[in-house]
Order: C-alpha cells, then sequence, then structure tokens
C-alpha cells in the first residue's frame, strides 16, 4: 500500500526508490498502456518515458496534491503524450470519454441528467475538437485526477451543477472563502486531511456567514483543491478568484476543449 511514508522515504532513499519503483511497475506499465492505448511492454521507449515520470511525480508530490496515483498517473500520462507528440506518433483521434468516471448520484436527477448529456456527446468530440485533440485529453486526465479526490470528500464532479454560486454577492463570498484556504496552508492541509470544509475558521478569518460557507461547501473545497493542486488547465477557469477578480466568468486559452466540457467547467468559473 502506498502511503506518503513511503513517498517520502523514496524521496530520500535511493535503495528504497528503487524497490518502491519496482513494487509499482505494474501500475506504471497500466498508465503508459491508457496513454498509448496499446499494450507496453519494458522494452517499449513509452516504458522508459513512464519510468521517469514516475521518478518525477515522486519528487514532485505532497499530500496537498491529493492520492500519489492519481498524481503519478497524471504525470505519467502527459509526458508519455508529449514523448509520442515529439516523435509524431500521437493519435489525434482519441477522443475524450467520460463514461468511466463512475459517477454516482441517483439522487441527484439534474446532476443525472447533465452526466447522461456529456456521454451522449462522447462520441461526436473527437470531431468537435480542432486539429491538436491533446488538450482535451489532459483536460479529461485532470478531470479524472480531481475526481479521485473528491471521492475522498464524498462527492462527485457531477455535484458541482447544484452548488456552484451564482448570485454575485455569493460568488464574491465563496471567492474570499477559496483565498483564505489558499492563503493558510496549515487550514488547507487540514481540508485535505479531515474530508471537511474547515467552516468555522473559514469564519473566524474572514467573517463571511456560515450558511454561505455550509451551503456551498462542495464549490469551496473544489476550487481550492484545484487552485491549490496540479491543474494547470482547470485552473485557467479559476484565475481570477485566486487574483481576488470575482463575478466574472474565464475564457481559457485552449481551444482544443470540447464545448459540452466547456459548459460544465464554466460552473467553476466566478
Amino acid at each position: 500500500m502506498v502511503t506518503f511514508d513511503n513517498i517520502n522515504r523514496a524521496k530520500t532513499d535511493p535503495e528504497y526508490r528503487n524497490i518502491f519503483i519496482e513494487e509499482n511497475e505494474k501500475f506504471i506499465l497500466a498508465c503508459a498502456y491508457k496513454a498509448v492505448g496499446r499494450f507496453v511492454t519494458k522494452s517499449d521507449d513509452v516504458w522508459s518515458i513512464a519510468l521517469i515520470a514516475f521518478n518525477e511525480a515522486i519528487d514532485a508530490y505532497d499530500e496537498d496534491k491529493g492520492s500519489f496515483a492519481s498524481f503519478s498517473s497524471l504525470i505519467i500520462r502527459r509526458r508519455v503524450i508529449d514523448h509520442l507528440r515529439v516523435e509524431g506518433r500521437y493519435d489525434k483521434e482519441i477522443a475524450f470519454d467520460m463514461s468511466d468516471m463512475d459517477t454516482q448520484d441517483e439522487d441527484d436527477p439534474g446532476s443525472k441528467a447533465l452526466e447522461r448529456q456529456v456521454k451522449t456527446k462522447v462520441s461526436q468530440m473527437s470531431r468537435e475538437v480542432p486539429s491538436d485533440a491533446s488538450s482535451a485529453i489532459t483536460v479529461k486526465d485532470e478531470i479524472e485526477a480531481l475526481k479521485a479526490v473528491l471521492d475522498g470528500f464524498s462527492f462527485s464532479f457531477f455535484d458541482l451543477t447544484e452548488c456552484s454560486p451564482k448570485a454575485a454577492k455569493t460568488k464574491k463570498a465563496c471567492g474570499e472563502a477559496v483565498r483564505c484556504l489558499l492563503g493558510n496552508k496549515e487550514l488547507y492541509s487540514k481540508m485535505l486531511s479531515s474530508k471537511m470544509l474547515p467552516i468555522a475558521e473559514i469564519e473566524k478569518n474572514t467573517a463571511l456567514p456560515r450558511k454561505i460557507l455550509e451551503r456551498h461547501r462542495k464549490y469551496i473545497i473544489t476550487a481550492g483543491i484545484i487552485l491549490g493542486g496540479d491543474y494547470p488547465l482547470l485552473s485557467e477557469y479559476m484565475r481570477d478568484i485566486k487574483n481576488g477578480k470575482d463575478g466574472r466568468s474565464v475564457d481559457p486559452p485552449n481551444p482544443g476543449i470540447p464545448p459540452v466540457v466547456v459548459s460544465i467547467l464554466n460552473l467553476l468559473s466566478i
């Protein structure tokens, strides 16, 4: 079982790092397989890229980045795709597929309806994406990594359809709560370890109404995780929150993101 202690030890103990990598070879191969869409062996050049990426993930990981499995999988996939693109072997027809995100929200018909809408669009997305599909796949990676973190908080990515702030005043308050988390590492770490929003501490530090913090708890947690973690594309939707500019949508500069995914992610933008 991978623990934070295992990874910390692997950072500083070269001999143990070799053992740790050997114990996770099947995981590394699986990540490489998902990136290239074919069986991968240790004799493939993709294996070398994946191995370097796994080492990179060990060095860069900390608890604030969510689960190590999700974080390292994201790094491996990015590095392998970058390598294939340079080699001219990247398949631009790979579709954005959210069908394996395993959302379970039977009590929320609105959320389920949106999920079904996304899934019906999956087969069309490769045609919707302009010449370079890599950005869509990277967004998929980030959403999957984010979903793995949100699972620990017992809510789904699709729950955000119902709890994102809409009124300008509420948006401003939620942005202030997110910045409070990002500006206090101890508070942020407490949220990640306890899997709960530290409402009392945020209320004390910001004087924000408890009612708003409780009602938009899922949104504030998600925004904090995205802006405090390794989600560069998703962060584009929320950069104004981090900069203290609330109440306006953000148009990310990357045109390769499918329209349906943009509509979902725009719920995160305030």
